[in-house]
């Protein structure tokens, strides 16, 4: 299993740091984690094409999360750019069938991917699910952000990733992350801002769930004017990295 930082920011415009944008190589498929503004062009980078999404997941429809859905969705239906044959899925909270009614009523048919290539399968909002791909199993919590926010946990070959989307402290996520080798978890700020974690939060959440590495991910600019690691690290003991476009983690 590998994990590719696509984009390790925010909504906040950087040269630095691009929207959230996670990709996960993992039983042979690639699994990808939002879909901010940007992300498309900047997967090309890191070596990702959107034609090799099997299965995007999207934490919470915020516009710094899904902003790239649209170009996707739109992209989908040219064969020129787009060479997938075979369905790709889409998990996201119940309601988002709504949310992507609203966008069709928008767009038309230029979000419409052709006829079965879209597999959408709403998850329970408040609940835990599991959808089981192949020799990938993903599963699903409730965070502490905005009504129907999910964190996903990514398992294959006896390795498993938990990725938080935005959140605060979330007794959820810290069972979903329990046993897993690596949680990536969102650092918004070094000062609080309600329904984010700061760097000491976000150590105590991982030293809760037990985990051996932790990345921490989803910064505003403040945090780079911050050792934010160090400070998450005062209360987590294992590893802790601090994302960064392009980072790679084999797991």
């Amino acid at each position: 299993m590998e994990l590719i930082v696509v984009g390790s920011g925010t909504g906040v415009p950087s040269l630095k740091r691009g929207s959230p944008g996670y990709g996960v190589r993992a039983g042979g498929r690639l699994v990808f984690l939002d879909l901010g503004p940007g992300v498309l062009r900047a997967m090309l980078r890191y070596g990702l094409n959107f034609s090799e999404i099997d299965v995007l997941c999207l934490s919470h429809l915020h516009p710094d999360h899904v902003g790239d859905l649209v170009p996707f969705l739109f992209a989908t239906r040219y064969a020129l750019g787009y060479t997938r044959k075979e369905p790709f899925h889409l998990l996201a909270a119940r309601g988002f069938q709504e949310f992507y009614g609203h966008l069709q009523k928008a767009f038309g048919e230029w979000v419409e991917p052709r006829p079965g290539l879209m597999q959408l399968q709403e998850l329970d909002p408040a609940g835990n699910d599991a959808v089981v791909l192949g020799e990938v199993t993903i599963k699903s919590a409730p965070t502490n952000h905005t009504a129907g926010s999910l964190a996903f946990r990514v398992e294959t070959e006896g390795k498993a990733l938990v990725y938080s989307g935005d959140t605060d402290a979330s007794d959820s996520l810290v069972k979903l992350a329990q046993g897993a080798d690596l949680l990536v978890l969102e650092c918004a700020n070094p000062f609080k801002v309600p329904g984010h974690l700061t760097p000491p939060e976000a150590g105590r959440l991982a030293a809760r769930a037990g985990v051996p590495r932790l990345v921490l991910s989803h910064f505003y600019p403040p945090c780079d004017e911050v050792d934010v690691a160090a400070l998450a690290a005062a209360e987590f003991p294992g590893e802790i990295v601090k994302a960064e476009d392009g980072l790679k983690v084999i797991l």
